[in-house]
């Protein structure tokens, strides 16, 4: 991939950005069209049913594997270089980030990438939510909440400076990630299959995938013609959201593939909805659904950013390359959600539409 005219012709920080805003705009149409969400697919498994959307986020999560392990093993991409895995990982931020934004996810029926896809669509109540999120993210990062994120991150470290890679750390065949997509891609699309979920969607779901595996690409071909550091990194949300909510506050803001991605999101994601006949003005149902809205927002953006990462950036980003605080933060994410579908809303509300 020769990128280099591109880069001499704008300069590397712009297309960063819009290398971001590719990314997005992928994700985004993609995502809307396929109704993608974590918290849709855990409402169903806490419900004891493997239905439309298990599907397609197990479509989504096994073709991203599918499509990174695939360009890493083409020379594509460098699992190591990559940011997720060249940094220290926390363990128990894993855990407890996992925890809350699990939780909150549930209670803002929705993960952030789900409320940006959504607010794309005129939810009001998404529009709320992810403000809320992006606001609380930025206090975890470098405001008053940052002191107990990083107190909370350094209770269990990973050792050596870096993060672990779960395949190298079982001894595992080179290939063989490549290998577990197929078999999780074959799985999803069993699934579909008994649902009866049209090619459309999995298309659409497999497209999210692809996404993840986009961003990782193009970051990693400008890394290797650019003159200063460029960080390998993909799709996520926590962060990105915060710094796109800073770049339209500071003085002088410095353009990055963040802020490409999370407008890149939403005009995707409008994009998708508009040709559906998607777009329809939505708010909150009452006080109660608001106070759980942002409720939930708040946890997500302080445990997606003590866990390193949201539902897609650590769930299925970090997860596509076998990052080892990765994967527990989902399988915690997992946990999180689902006992709160069945001790809130089951016992609560039944019936919760699942967005």
């Amino acid at each position: 991939m020769d990128i280099l005219p591109l880069v001499d012709g704008i300069g590397e920080a712009p297309t960063a950005a819009l290398f971001g805003l590719i990314t997005g705009m992928v994700l985004g149409f993609a995502a809307q069209r396929s109704s993608f969400c974590l918290r849709a697919a855990c409402v169903e498994f806490a419900r004891g049913q493997f239905g439309r959307r298990m599907a397609v986020w197990l479509l989504c999560f096994s073709t991203a594997l599918v499509w990174v392990q695939g360009a890493t093993l083409l020379g594509l991409m460098r699992v190591e270089d990559a940011r997720m895995m060249a940094v220290t990982g926390s363990w128990s931020g894993a855990i407890l980030g996992g925890l809350m934004f699990g939780v909150g996810m549930v209670l803002a029926r929705g993960c952030s990438g789900r409320l940006l896809v959504l607010a794309a669509t005129g939810n009001l109540r998404s529009v709320v939510s992810g403000l809320i999120f992006a606001v609380v993210a930025i206090m975890a990062l470098q405001g008053v909440l940052a002191p107990l994120r990083d107190w909370l991150a350094a209770l269990w470290m990973t050792e050596g400076g870096r993060n672990v890679n779960l395949l190298n750390a079982l001894g595992l065949p080179r290939g063989s990630g490549l290998v577990l997509g197929l078999v999780l891609a074959v799985l999803a699309l069993e699934i579909a299959r008994r649902n009866r979920i049209g090619t459309r969607v999995l298309v659409m779901a497999s497209g999210v995938g692809f996404a993840v595996a986009l961003g990782w690409v193009l970051t990693f071909a400008l890394s290797a013609v650019a003159f200063d550091p460029v960080q390998i990194e993909s799709v996520t949300f926590t962060g990105p959201s915060a710094n796109t909510l800073m770049f339209f506050l500071i003085p002088n803001p410095v353009l990055e593939f963040d802020i490409g991605l999370v407008p890149g999101v939403f005009l995707g994601a409008f994009l998708g909805a508009w040709i559906g006949g998607d777009l329809k003005l939505q708010g909150f149902e009452g006080a109660g659904s608001m106070t759980r809205s942002i409720t939930g927002a708040a946890l997500m953006g302080f445990g997606g950013m003590l866990a390193g990462g949201c539902a897609i950036g650590a769930g299925v980003t970090g997860g596509s390359i076998f990052v080892g605080t990765a994967w527990l933060a989902l399988t915690c994410m997992w946990i999180g959600a689902v006992l709160t579908d069945l001790l809130v809303d089951q016992r609560g509300i039944r019936g919760v539409p699942a967005e």
